[in-house]
């Protein structure tokens, strides 16, 4: 297996291409994203995911879109072009409404957009031209964010434990799901790159299956002692003593650290509780959302029944059954022993929850 067939994301400036992820592992096919479009729907239907992808292929099919056309919006002025850039941007906002980098993303990029077009001289052509070299500088800053995600979470993880450990994981955070390397996975990269990973087990992440389908897929292909299960076998793992940690990503996380991810994260947060074994989260600043005072707030995605009644096209139900099938849930904050960002780790002071807002503040006072 090759390395390019591990990247999500191709990207060169005018072009962009997607790894289709719903036919992994069986095959690896690039798609092109032509239009805006092509992006809104590659992103509704999960052929690319993860909340640090969807917020780099957003930006990227926009840049793309607005390099390929150019010679029409140069011919515009500056702030005329920048509104027709912020309505493609804007237009993305509908294709899932969990994950919250891609609406930071489109919220920071527009700002740009208008400042761009209000500075002294501006053209519509300096205007796309910064537009465009700021998302090419987000799709760059993903895969340095996710290392040092991987290098905060293992350095927390060899002063706890001071040996190997052993990490369960669920639903896919690894290089497929980002502009490179990885969240959680990367931590769990991290580990492995030092010889400190003595097993990592994936969960097969019912019913899109990203663990059995991609995490597993980045774990052979890194060569790491790895174990696929299904979701109800992680409480009889950990009752046998088999995992040190858990640690999974995010989609979104609200200002008192209550964390939105993949479907049954909140049911393994329960059950590493129970077992007392530390759960930890790992996310990049961006996936941070203290407009948000909880987890209440987060907006939960209703998919398809069809991805719980047909495998591969094939109906495995019987018709007429009822359906419930959100794409996330929210684990409480009291339920995480610390989140990974690539700033550092937020842990619980005495007595409290987990400040996100002071340690957003924090961090965004010294960038």
């Amino acid at each position: 297996m090759a390395l390019p067939t591990l990247k999500a994301i191709k990207y060169k400036r005018g072009s962009l291409e997607l790894l289709d992820q719903t036919k992994l592992p069986d095959t690896f096919e690039y798609v092109r994203i032509a239009e805006v479009r092509d992006a809104w729907e590659a992103i509704h239907h999960m052929k690319v995911r993860g909340a640090p992808a969807i917020a780099v292929t957003g930006a990227l099919a926009v840049a793309a879109w607005a390099h390929t056309n150019r010679d029409r919006l140069h011919t515009l002025a500056p702030e005329e072009a920048a509104g027709e850039v912020e309505a493609a941007l804007h237009s993305l906002r509908t294709a899932r409404p969990t994950a919250v980098n891609l609406f930071t993303a489109i919220d920071q990029l527009t700002a740009l957009l208008h400042a761009s077009a209000a500075a002294d001289g501006a053209t519509a052509a300096t205007t796309i031209e910064a537009f465009v070299c700021a998302c090419e500088k987000m799709f760059a800053l993903d895969v340095k964010d996710n290392e040092a995600i991987g290098r905060v979470g293992f350095e927390h993880l060899k002063q706890r434990f001071g040996r190997p450990v052993s990490l369960l994981t669920h639903c896919n955070t690894g290089s497929l799901a980002t502009a490179g390397y990885g969240t959680a996975l990367g931590v769990v990269r991290a580990a492995h790159a030092a010889g400190q990973l003595q097993h990592v087990y994936c969960t097969e992440t019912r019913p899109y299956n990203q663990g059995s389908r991609l995490t597993a897929t980045e774990i052979v292909f890194e060569k790491m002692p790895g174990t696929l299960i299904t979701d109800s076998m992680a409480a009889a793992l950990m009752k046998e003593g088999r995992v040190d940690a858990v640690v999974v990503g995010a989609d979104r996380v609200a200002a008192n650290g209550d964390t939105a991810n993949k479907i049954g994260t909140y049911s393994l947060a329960v059950l590493a509780a129970f077992h007392k074994v530390p759960f930890f989260v790992a996310a990049p600043l961006t996936t941070m959302d203290v407009s948000m005072e909880s987890g209440a707030e987060i907006e939960i995605e209703q998919r398809a029944a069809t991805e719980i009644t047909h495998f591969r096209g094939t109906r495995v139900t019987p018709d007429g059954i009822g359906v419930w099938n959100p794409a996330f849930d929210v684990t409480p904050a009291e339920l995480i022993a610390g989140i990974v960002t690539d700033r550092g780790l937020i842990e619980h002071s005495p007595g409290s929850s987990l400040d996100v807002r002071t340690f957003v503040q924090r961090c965004t006072h010294t960038a």
